[in-house]
């Protein structure tokens, strides 16, 4: 088989047909992910343990497959005729190499992604902390390149981005980019975290918050003057403070409770849900740090935020469920997505 033209078909195929992930494994046929459906390439052979290994080799290299062999997993990114990029994950099941590569569309427009116009003015903000949440695949490193790429062109700052791998590589306009790849151009997320302090950046993204020591030093630097971006894999705004603060050791959360009531300024949980048209459209809830959202953090009143954000749309805060009956009411999705996609399907039937 000729490898290089076997992943340049089978890339070229997913990128025409605007899917988001393909997936390679040892024993079975190559697969695409199109509008969130798995779909087999029945054209394509089985792939053998060999054909894996030699696609390693174009994906990573001899010694970061040399590497991969010996660790069993792998975290990569792959640019792929020299403008399309993706980040991919390499693994074993079974004993049978294994690859699950998700293709990074181009840093887009929030028009372009039907992404909420408040956003624009946490991308403005001269410091604090702001999360985007949900589960894998809902489009949050998406709406975050677009809020850090929104900066780059209205501002003039030094942004700096901590990504494990790099997604979307931006196009200096404004301000400077400077992007770290964990492993390549920094030791890890803490590390780099420390060397921004002494860096002069305004802006940081961290890809994804996995520690305490990352989470610590990402509010600090949030409290000392720094604008934070990152993600964490959690369902709504309530649920993401209480996942940060019980994180940290008992001893240690009551200061990081005091310390998030101040430096956050908001969450934004969204989902991806197919559209009636076909494809699929985002859905939003949005949480902003006022008065009575930090009182809550500080008081231990988590579980009553989700009646803040619902009494408040006044303030620019978005409440699911409204979102999902507006996207119901406008046709582009179905009643039956709405409950499924539904953080409260109950308090979303009283709305119908």
């Amino acid at each position: 088989m000729d490898y290089n033209k076997f992943l340049d078909e089978i890339l070229t195929s997913l990128i025409h047909e605007d899917g988001s992930d393909l997936h390679l494994g040892t024993g079975r046929k190559p697969a695409v992910r199109i509008n969130g459906q798995l779909v087999f390439l029945s054209n394509k052979e089985v792939l053998k343990q060999d054909d894996m290994v030699s696609i390693l080799k174009i994906l990573l290299g001899k010694d970061k497959t040399d590497k991969f062999m010996e660790d069993k997993e792998i975290d990569f990114s792959f640019t792929f005729k020299g403008t399309t990029h993706l980040r991919g994950n390499a693994f074993f099941q079974r004993g049978g190499i294994c690859i699950a590569l998700r293709l990074v569309p181009k840093a887009k427009t929030f028009e372009e992604l039907n992404l909420p116009a408040v956003l624009k003015t946490f991308a403005m903000k001269k410091q604090g902390f702001f999360l985007v949440v949900g589960p894998v695949g809902q489009g949050k490193s998406t709406t975050l390149s677009t809020m850090v790429n929104y900066v780059n062109k209205e501002s003039t700052t030094h942004i700096i981005t901590i990504e494990d791998p790099i997604e979307y590589v931006y196009s200096q306009e404004k301000s400077i980019i400077d992007q770290r790849e964990i492993g390549l151009d920094t030791k890890d997320f803490p590390e780099a975290l420390k060397a921004a302090f002494r860096e002069d950046v305004n802006v940081i993204l961290i890809g994804e918050m996995r520690n305490i020591e990352t989470i610590g030093a990402a509010v600090t630097a949030a409290e000392t003057g720094h604008l934070v971006f990152s993600t964490l894999h959690t369902n709504n705004a309530p649920q993401t403070i209480d996942r940060i603060i019980d994180s940290f050791p008992a001893n240690q959360q009551d200061q990081i409770r005091l310390q998030l009531a101040s430096s956050l300024v908001g969450i934004l949980s969204q989902r991806l849900i197919p559209r009636v048209t076909g494809g699929r459209i985002p859905a939003f809830e949005l949480l902003i740090n006022n008065n009575a959202v930090a009182n809550l953090i500080r008081e231990k009143r988590t579980h009553e935020i989700n009646t803040v954000i619902e009494t408040s749309s006044e303030q620019g805060m978005i409440d699911m469920n409204r979102y999902l009956v507006d996207l119901v009411a406008k046709g582009e999705i179905t009643l039956e997505s709405a409950y499924q996609y539904s953080f409260n399907p109950k308090a979303l039937e009283r709305l119908l």
